[in-house]
C-alpha cells in the first residue's frame, strides 16, 4: 500500500517547506501553515487588523499595551477599536459613551484620515505589485486574484502572500489577515477565521462542510432584518439552506433565494474586478452638543465639503450627486441629495449646493451629526466648466486651486476659508 503524499506546507515567518511537527525546523517559529489545497487555491482576501488603531500604536509606541479607540469624543462613535478593546465588548459603529463604559481605561483618538489614507495607499501599491487583479473594498481590504502569478514570482500565491503579509508588518508596522480560497466568498469567511495576523484556507473538498453548520448570517447580505425572518421560517444555518431546492429559496425570498442557494453551495462566480470603485466619498462629524442654528451649522459645513472635496481630488474624480446627511437628537436620519448638471470637485460648488439642502431642514431641529457625500463619480476632464450664470465661479476656481497648491505644499491648516477660520469640526 502506497503512503499518501505529504500535506503540502510552509513556514510563515521564513518560508521554508515544513514537514510534520508543530515548530519550523530551520527557524524554530510555531507558524505552520499547511492544507492539502495550499498551492491549488489563488482568490485571496486581505484584511489589516483593527487599521486605524495599529496605526495609532505603530506612530506611539507607549499606546503598545493599551486599549485604543479611534473615533468622536464623547457623542460620536467608535471607527474601530484595538483588540485590547475588543476583548471587552467594544466593537465598530458602538456608541462612543457605551464603548467608554465598557472600557473606561481606553485611549481615545479622532482619526486622522489622511494618514490612515496615505498607509492604505501605500499597502494597495505593494498588492499590485504581485498581481494588477486588486479589488479594493475599503481602505483596508481587498481581494486579489493571483492565477497565473506563480511564474513571474517563483513561489505558488501562499507563499506570496505569506511574504507580502511579512513584508507589512516589518515595513509599514502593522499586520494584516489573509484568506486563501477559490472564490471571494470563502476567501473573505476564512480572512476573518484566525485574527490578528491570521493566514486561513477554505478548499474546495471542504467548502460545503465548513459552511453547514454555520450561521445563515455569515452570508452576504443576511442582515439582522433578513436573519428573523429566515428564523421565522425555522431556518438557522447554511446547512439547512443547503439541503432546500434553489427553486423553492428562489419563490420564497426572489432574487436573495437564489443568493442564498449558490453562496450555500460555495458557488460564487464573481470575479476579483479591479475596476471596483467606492461608490461615494464624503465627510461627516458628530457634535459633543447638539446644534439647532444655521449660523452655527454652516461653517461646519463648509470644513466637511473641503475635505470631502480633497478626497475627491486625490481619487482623481468628480461627482454628480451631492449629498447631505443630517441626524437629530432622538437618533433619527435625515438625506437629502442633488443633483448637478455637470460634474464637479470643487469644495466650493460642494458646498453651495449642500448649503441650500441644509438651509431647507432648519426648522428647529437640534442635529447631532451633520455629513457631506459626493456619489455618481466621473471623469473629472468633464467637471466644473463655465458657468455663464455665475461668472465669479471661475474665480473661486482659480482661488481653490491656488489654495490646494498651498495646502499640499504646507498642510491642511496653512490656509483657512473665513467661514471656517478658528471653527473646529
Amino acid at each position: 500500500m502506497m503512503n499518501a503524499a505529504p500535506q503540502p506546507a510552509f513556514c510563515r515567518d521564513c518560508f521554508t517547506p515544513a514537514g510534520l511537527g508543530r515548530r519550523c525546523r530551520a527557524c524554530g517559529s510555531p507558524r505552520i501553515l499547511g492544507h492539502d489545497e495550499l498551492f491549488a487555491l489563488s482568490v485571496a482576501h486581505i484584511d489589516c487588523d483593527a487599521f486605524y488603531a495599529s496605526i495609532e500604536k505603530r506612530d506611539d509606541p507607549s499606546l503598545a499595551d493599551k486599549p485604543v479607540i479611534i473615533g468622536g469624543a464623547r457623542r460620536g462613535v467608535v471607527s474601530t477599536a484595538c483588540y485590547i478593546a475588543r476583548i471587552k465588548g467594544v466593537r465598530s459603529a458602538m456608541p462612543m459613551f457605551q464603548a467608554l463604559k465598557l472600557c473606561p481605561d481606553a485611549v481615545v483618538i479622532r482619526p486622522n484620515m489622511e494618514k490612515y489614507v496615505a498607509v492604505g495607499r501605500e499597502i494597495r501599491e505593494r498588492m499590485l505589485r504581485m498581481t494588477p487583479l486588486v479589488e479594493p473594498i475599503s481602505i483596508d481590504e481587498a481581494f486579489l486574484d493571483l492565477s497565473g502569478t506563480e511564474k513571474l514570482h517563483g513561489a505558488p500565491p501562499a507563499v506570496l502572500l505569506a511574504r507580502f503579509a511579512r513584508s507589512i508588518e516589518k515595513e509599514i508596522g502593522i499586520t494584516v489577515s489573509v484568506g486563501l480560497s477559490f472564490n471571494k466568498f470563502l476567501a473573505k469567511i476564512a480572512s476573518d477565521q484566525d485574527k490578528p495576523r491570521g493566514f486561513s484556507v477554505i478548499g474546495r473538498a471542504e467548502a460545503v462542510g465548513f459552511l453547514a453548520p454555520q450561521p445563515v448570517s455569515l452570508i452576504w447580505g443576511v442582515g439582522k432584518a433578513f436573519e428573523r425572518r429566515l428564523a421565522e421560517d425555522g431556518i438557522r444555518t447554511i446547512g439547512q439552506l443547503q439541503r432546500m431546492e434553489e427553486t423553492e429559496l428562489a419563490r420564497r425570498y426572489g432574487s436573495m433565494g437564489l443568493r442564498l442557494a449558490r453562496l450555500a453551495r460555495a458557488d460564487d462566480r464573481r470575479a476579483v474586478d479591479p475596476r471596483h470603485d467606492a461608490k461615494s466619498i464624503g465627510a461627516e462629524t458628530t457634535f459633543n452638543d447638539d446644534i439647532a442654528e444655521l449660523a452655527d451649522l454652516r461653517p461646519i459645513l463648509r470644513r466637511l465639503c473641503e475635505k470631502a472635496a480633497g478626497r475627491l481630488k486625490r481619487a482623481g474624480l468628480a461627482a454628480h450627486t451631492v449629498t447631505l446627511k443630517l441626524k437629530s437628537a432622538d437618533f433619527k436620519l435625515r438625506t437629502r441629495a442633488r443633483h448637478l448638471s455637470d460634474p464637479t470637485k470643487l469644495a466650493d460648488r460642494i458646498f453651495r449646493s449642500a448649503e441650500e439642502l441644509l438651509a431647507r431642514e432648519i426648522d428647529g431641529t437640534a442635529y447631532r451629526l451633520i455629513g457631506v457625500s459626493l456619489s455618481q463619480f466621473a471623469d473629472p476632464v468633464l467637471a466644473d466648466p463655465d458657468d455663464l450664470l455665475d461668472p465669479a465661479a471661475a474665480k473661486r476656481a482659480a482661488a481653490e486651486a491656488a489654495i490646494d497648491k498651498v495646502r499640499d505644499r504646507f498642510g491642511r491648516g496653512a490656509v483657512e476659508h473665513g467661514l471656517t477660520f478658528r471653527r473646529e469640526t
